[in-house]
């Protein structure tokens, strides 16, 4: 019983998170060069869109793909805006499941007594990235031509975590991004609709990075196993020690956006100056007092 509330804790953090009364934090635009907007789309519907507001100042810069499944799975598609406005910012088209709320996130549903039910999908996710294909050569979407359907990255934080895991072996899906969760070590979790076990990471391909919160995460010890369990693919698990909440929306989403942010530009883009803050014996980022690194199948 002891372990059942504790697996329940973890899937509930985020949600009681968003649910305790405190001020609404502002919203940001984002840090990269091309201010951000999120958006509802009919074309899409039960998915929150991220994408710069300006698409005809992008150059030749083809977006990048980063689909979210949001903590405690919740259908609040804009409870981690900032960090998903900073994404977009730096040249990304990102997308998370649920609505834009008009009020508070509701409670988490339950299931069977003691369970959770996920708000939203884990299916909700390959939908994002089949649209955001789709858009990419249909004529007449402002999106046509713009993205780069070769790019694309999954994450999720927490639960969302969970619902990017059971995604990772989309043939798409160059990197995944596992944001304060990790697979439950001793058994199935607490929450309806998410199946994940730890045969999952030998599936992963592409590169993986975790980001944690240190000890104080819950979902550190599963994090850190699922890391240790990698095999051949480039990975890296980066703990900041803020804990389960993470950095979503502080101001540009925080330090984590600036970790994902130079993940992506390397593993999806090649580029030189965002691989030097991971590779390396003297990395950026193995320099950077705010956060611990460790890594494996990265030079």
């Amino acid at each position: 019983m002891k372990r059942l509330f504790a697996l329940a804790a973890l899937a509930a953090a985020p949600l009681a998170a968003q649910n305790a009364p405190k001020p609404e934090p502002a919203t940001t635009p984002g840090s990269g060069n091309w201010p951000a907007l999120f958006e509802a789309v009919p074309a899409l519907p039960a998915h929150v869109v991220y994408r710069p507001r300006d698409l005809s100042g992008l150059g030749r810069r083809k977006l990048g793909i980063y689909v979210f499944g949001n903590g405690g799975c919740s259908a609040d598609g804009t409870s981690s805006r900032n960090h998903l406005l900073d994404i977009a910012s730096r040249g990304y088209l990102a997308i998370a499941p649920g609505t834009i709320p008009g009020a508070a996130p509701a409670a988490p549903r339950t299931g069977p007594p003691g369970r959770l039910t996920a708000a939203t999908p884990a299916s909700a996710l390959r939908q994002a990235i089949d649209w955001a294909i789709a858009e990419n050569g249909r004529t007449g979407s402002p999106l046509k031509g713009r993205i780069d359907p070769a790019r694309i990255a999954i994450s999720g934080f927490s639960c969302g975590g969970l619902q990017a895991l059971m995604n990772a072996d989309d043939p798409r899906v160059k990197t995944i991004v596992v944001m304060n969760s990790g697979v439950f070590n001793d058994g199935p979790g607490p929450i309806e609709g998410i199946r994940v076990g730890k045969d999952a990471i030998g599936r992963l391909h592409g590169s993986a990075l975790y980001v944690l919160g240190g000890p104080t995460d819950i979902a550190y010890a599963n994090g850190m196993d699922d890391f240790r369990r990698i095999g051949t693919i480039p990975a890296a698990v980066v703990n900041i020690p803020v804990g389960h909440g993470g950095t979503y929306m502080q101001p540009n989403g925080g330090i984590a956006a600036e970790v994902v942010g130079a993940w992506l530009e390397w593993r999806l883009f090649g580029d030189k100056a965002a691989a030097r803050r991971f590779t390396g014996p003297d990395c950026g980022l193995c320099r950077d007092p705010r956060l611990t690194i460790e890594r494996k199948n990265i030079r």
